[in-house]
């Protein structure tokens, strides 16, 4: 759950970056003689959205339009009483009700003359929504991501994760070592405290004692060979980690999740990789590793 109000420090992200970012859009969209772009949003994939726009919903979905020659518009299925705070947050400015998604997109078409539209990684739409814009008189034209989205090779977006990891990196190591003997869900509630104020939008944090992969809280005091694995969010921007109060000998077994898609994490490995490594101390299991590029 997002508990943390979403902000935009423009001294962290200034406007020329996301303008950069739009113009690069604009680009493939004049090689493609496409009009725009939309893009899809919602809580588990706004790393799109977020990054040509710095719009990340905490519920809800969207479709971010960024045309070729015009300000982008957002359709959004938050309510209006929150719009004045998407304009203070964002770049956009031009934001209207969702509705169905597929109605209001047709109508903002019709009202630009548009016969054809590209969509970003439009096979990855939820269904109801790809139906729809699939049955209208707009032609939907597929655009792959990796033409257009490539956050390892943005400086901006490296160095807010380096950020990111930074924190949760100072923090952890201060933490893990006054965690052992106190009970799990304490010692959870004060990472939470720690790292929500110091900037975490949204977080998860596991555990173990060294007997099973790292779980969430369970009441269960922590030992000598506590570890901790956690996924954290600073502005928009995604990391894992995994520290352990342990004395690691030698790897057994490495797993890697990428964090470089249209999603926070998943299987595999890319451009921006979490990389989560397994060592056996005295019959324990102990986890420790990093966001890498």
């Amino acid at each position: 759950m997002k508990r943390g109000l979403i902000t935009w420090d423009k001294s962290e992200i200034p406007p020329d970056v996301f303008a950069r970012r739009v113009e690069a859009v604009r680009r493939v969209l004049a090689e493609l003689d496409l009009p725009a772009l939309t893009v899809y949003s919602d809580l588990w994939r706004s790393n799109q959205a977020r990054f040509f726009s710095n719009y990340m919903p905490y519920f809800n979905r969207a479709l971010l339009i960024i045309p070729r020659e015009a300000p982008a518009t957002l359709l959004c299925g938050l309510s209006p009483r929150v719009y004045g705070w998407i304009r203070s947050v964002t770049t956009i400015e031009d934001v209207r009700p969702a509705g169905n998604f597929a109605k209001p997109l047709f109508e903002l078409a019709a009202e630009r003359n548009w016969s054809r539209i590209g969509l970003l990684d439009f096979d990855q739409f939820p269904y109801d929504i790809y139906k729809a814009l699939r049955s209208g008189s707009v032609v939907p034209v597929n655009v792959e991501s990796s033409a257009l989205f490539s956050p390892a090779d943005d400086e901006t977006e490296l160095a807010m994760r380096r950020k990111a990891a930074a924190l949760a990196t100072e923090i952890l190591e201060q933490e893990i070592p006054r965690g052992v003997g106190l009970v799990d869900y304490h010692f959870v509630g004060t990472l939470e405290r720690r790292l929500r104020r110091a900037g975490a939008e949204d977080l998860i944090v596991l555990l173990t004692n060294g007997g099973t992969v790292p779980a969430p809280a369970s009441g269960a005091t922590l030992e000598e060979d506590l570890s901790v694995s956690i996924a954290l969010e600073y502005r928009g921007h995604w990391i894992r980690m995994s520290r352990t109060h342990g004395s690691p000998d030698s790897t057994s077994m490495t797993t890697s999740e990428r964090l470089d898609t249209v999603y926070p994490y998943e299987p595999g490995t890319g451009k921006i990789t979490a990389a989560h490594h397994e060592y056996i101390h005295n019959g324990k299991r102990l986890f420790r590793g990093d966001t890498i590029v």
